[in-house]
């Protein structure tokens, strides 16, 4: 017989010390809502809230009575409500951090409370419960053994592009936000930079009344978000295939750096990092090439 041990109450501060108190929070059924939620916003000293108004609708919705102090705390005014905050922590309160939706500092505000706890020696904890980025995985199809999360995508073309470019050849499945106002350019960015056959993954209004998951090559997934999108997205891209660059390129780029004053077992160590070249065998194919030459 397994034995589960209770869960601790977030409101205990049997020790004489305050602590932070991640919350996430439902994404858009308010029955996803965790028992342990519910008990935080009765209980906690001090609600930090994303938006103060979401918050008590929430609290309505679970029927639920705030009884600490309730506070905003979005990203305009993290840096000047945490010191407050962390003052309170220190004097024995629990501060219970909630957003709109999933899980507080993951592309929400949260991070600085946080690192600031911890430098300061503070207890911080959390009430896990839904996230959208891996919802969006877990329903993808994609592999989801190995990813990466990469916030919300760039809003400028060019940012975009650079930012698209490094994820040509990334190993793991990729994982981002976007506005539904830019998906469809950065969907025909992907195309571009990612090519037409790349897999991906379009998670729209997840969990929501009208969710809607869009499957398939990137070129099919560009033609329906061009007919316009709405709602809060999240896309997962699958993983690219690293590409192994020909050797005679790699000869050519040791060979300069050699001219450069490297010496050449140097240069095929710099030219052969991160490929999965030996740079023995680069080593090898520059002294026949210039056996060839002589």
């Amino acid at each position: 017989m397994i034995r589960m041990n209770p869960a601790p109450d977030v409101s205990d501060t049997d020790t004489g010390n305050g602590r932070l108190v991640l919350a996430a929070t439902p994404m858009g059924q308010v029955d996803d809502a965790s028992s342990r939620l519910r008990h935080a916003l009765a209980t906690a000293d001090i609600v930090a809230a994303e938006d103060t108004r979401r918050t008590k609708a929430l609290a309505q919705a679970l029927d639920v009575t705030i009884t600490g102090n309730i506070v905003s705390y979005y990203d305009q005014v993290e840096a000047a409500r945490t010191p407050a905050l962390l003052d309170a922590i220190r004097a024995g309160s629990t501060v219970l951090l909630v957003t709109d939706a999933g899980m507080p500092s993951v592309s929400d505000p949260g991070h600085k409370i946080v690192a600031a706890c911890a430098a300061a020696g503070l207890r911080v904890t959390a009430l896990p419960g839904p996230s959208a980025v891996t919802t969006a995985l877990a329903v993808s199809g994609l592999p989801s053994d190995r990813f990466c999360f990469e916030g919300f995508a760039p809003r400028k073309h060019q940012a975009r592009l650079d930012w698209l470019a490094q994820l040509v050849d990334e190993p793991r499945t990729v994982v981002f936000f976007d506005s539904p106002h830019r998906l469809a350019d950065t969907i025909a960015d992907a195309v571009d930079v990612l090519g037409p056959d790349r897999e991906a993954a379009v998670c729209r209004e997840l969990t929501k009344t009208y969710e809607e998951i869009r499957r398939g090559p990137l070129a099919d997934l560009a033609q329906w978000a061009a007919e316009g999108v709405r709602g809060e997205i999240t896309v997962v891209v699958a993983p690219g295939e690293r590409r192994v660059p020909a050797v005679d390129d790699l000869v050519e780029q040791a060979e300069r750096l050699v001219a450069g004053g490297l010496r050449l077992k140097e240069a095929c160590a710099q030219v052969t990092e991160g490929t999965g070249v030996s740079r023995r065998d680069i080593y090898e194919a520059v002294l026949a090439a210039r056996s060839e030459v002589d």
